[in-house]
């Protein structure tokens, strides 16, 4: 199959309807001159088939044009969140070995410390910027060859640092993908007449790759610069949404509102809603089914796209805390010996039919999520009901989903055991009703007064400003022994009991707040 790309749409209809973010619109045409301008510059400075090009962009239609040069001329693109600190995109860009980078004006300043260095040519988008503007350097190159590229993303390795997940390219023409459309139209009824709105950033696995396949049958997809709640609210109204993509912190920040301001929005428009990147808490996807009706769909897959389930609104009242049967794939539920699990019995969730997983520079972790079989498995614990449908129970490792975001304790407690301060720590997630979950952290100190030494908190959390995203750094705090096994081993488990059982661990948040208030007195 060909003529699955915005290429294809606009030499059809040019004036169709693409991208809407705030005052700019962009037609289908406006796209493909974009994406195709921007493709022919990458190939005459030198990138080749299957390098990588890496976005520092903020939400705006420029990011996914910028994604579609590449995706239109076998080249990766690797979004990079604009909420990480200069070291730790520093990482990224060296690890992945991109040879470019375009950059948001927004964003300049956080570039250049995190390019210093590294062998990148870099573009900059707006005209006030110290990088070559973009625009600017449009020329009449000729195009590269129209093939598929695809996207590079990055998740935790095992030492805590990301890793780059990325499917081999195939090589067929531009337009030859259809596997997510199909999966789109069959699950979501996605079609040309979809207009679909993503209120999250598109540096995150989902929005970006709904985003893309949608614009590969006509739709028109509506962004925002940053979520908010009666804003996406308004946008559903103003412009006719037909489908949505969500995670459950949105939902909790929807319900929020007062019930008049929920009241005066017009949401009939609204056919799907689909969520996942977090278990989504049974009373908070009650009242969203209450209030919107039942458009709700959930799904369960991950940057490594090794498997995908699916449930929709009723087949989950009837199963509530279920995420849906597999589709596309077949699920295993193995225990640590490798030996299937019965019914209804907790284990490692396995996929089956969708091989090709690598972590990019990290061939023990490729290792480590396939078993001899060749399932591959996201590190995730579940079980399977009497009809096929998986339930989540634990997450492998404890990996926090605060807001939708993955955060790997390991890189927290890395960080943090490179301050002086600290003998030793274990970080994991605790219960958190907006973000779904936040990061807490037990400290082992020989500085520390008691265990809610205020003062001691507050100078590891700012030593930790610059080194982590605000983001990853500690939202709780407690000073005690962490009680290593003799091999050396955390009981997490344990440790994140007794930390639920403490009823008043110290909150970095309101420590800070008062802290800056403090601050501003003295002055």
């Amino acid at each position: 199959m060909t003529g699955l790309h915005p290429s294809a749409i606009a030499q059809a209809s040019p004036n169709r309807e693409a991208l809407v973010f705030g005052a700019q619109r962009w037609t289908y045409a406006q796209l493909d001159d974009f994406s195709a301008n921007v493709a022919a510059l990458l190939a005459q400075d030198g990138l080749a088939n299957g390098e990588v090009v890496a976005l520092l962009v903020a939400n705006r239609p420029e990011f996914l044009g910028a994604a579609w040069a590449a995706q239109r001329s076998g080249l990766y693109y690797l979004p990079l969140s604009t909420r990480l600190t200069a070291p730790e995109i520093r990482y990224i860009l060296a690890d992945s070995g991109a040879k470019a980078l375009i950059v948001d004006s927004e964003y300049e300043d956080l570039a250049k410390k995190a390019i210093s260095g590294l062998p990148l040519k870099v573009y900059g988008l707006g005209s006030e910027i110290g990088f070559e503007p973009l625009e600017s350097a449009f020329s009449d190159y000729p195009a590269p060859p129209a093939i598929e590229g695809g996207d590079m993303l990055y998740t935790s390795g095992t030492t805590g640092k990301p890793k780059g997940v990325r499917r081999a390219l195939t090589g067929e023409a531009l337009g030859s993908d259809a596997r997510r459309v199909a999966r789109g139209e069959k699950l979501f009824g996605f079609s040309p007449d979809t207009r679909f709105l993503s209120p999250a950033p598109l540096y995150h696995a989902a929005p970006l790759r709904f985003s893309m396949n949608l614009l590969r049958v006509g739709a028109c997809v509506i962004g925002m610069p940053r979520f908010d709640a009666a804003g996406t609210l308004n946008l559903i109204e103003s412009e006719r949404i037909t489908h949505s993509q969500w995670v459950p912190t949105m939902f909790a920040r929807l319900l929020a509102l007062e019930t008049t301001e929920q009241s005066q929005y017009e949401l009939s428009s609204l056919e799907v809603a689909i969520h996942a990147g977090a278990p989504c808490p049974e009373h908070i996807k009650r009242q969203m089914i209450d209030w919107w009706g039942p458009v709700l769909h959930e799904y369960y897959s991950g940057t490594e796209s090794v498997g995908f389930t699916h449930i929709t609104s009723n087949e989950w009242l009837e199963r509530p805390g279920s995420v849906g049967r597999p589709y596309g794939c077949k699920i295993h539920i193995v225990d640590d010996g490798g030996l299937e699990q019965p019914t209804g019995q907790d284990g490692l969730v396995y996929f089956e039919g969708k091989g090709g997983l690598t972590y990019h520079n990290d061939a023990a972790k490729t290792a480590a999520a396939h078993d001899a079989r060749g399932w591959a498995t996201m590190g995730d614990i579940g079980h399977l009901d009497a009809d096929g449908y998986l339930y989540l129970t634990d997450r492998k490792h404890f990996t926090i989903i605060t807001g939708g975001v993955n955060i790997y304790p390991s890189e927290i407690e890395a960080a943090l055991m490179d301050d002086d301060a600290v003998g030793d720590c274990a970080v994991f997630g605790v219960p958190d009703a907006e973000m779904g979950e936040a990061v807490a952290a037990i400290i082992e100190s020989d500085r520390a007064g008691d265990a809610y030494d205020e003062a001691l908190a507050l100078s590891i959390i700012e030593r930790l400003d610059g080194k982590l995203a605000r983001t990853k750094c500690p939202r709780f705090i407690l000073f005690q022994s962490v009680d290593r096994t003799e091999t050396g081993k955390l009981k997490k488990q344990d440790l994140r009991e007794g930390f639920l059982r403490e009823a008043h661990p110290l909150d970095m948040r309101a420590l800070r707040k008062a802290a800056q208030l403090e601050n501003t007195r003295a002055r």
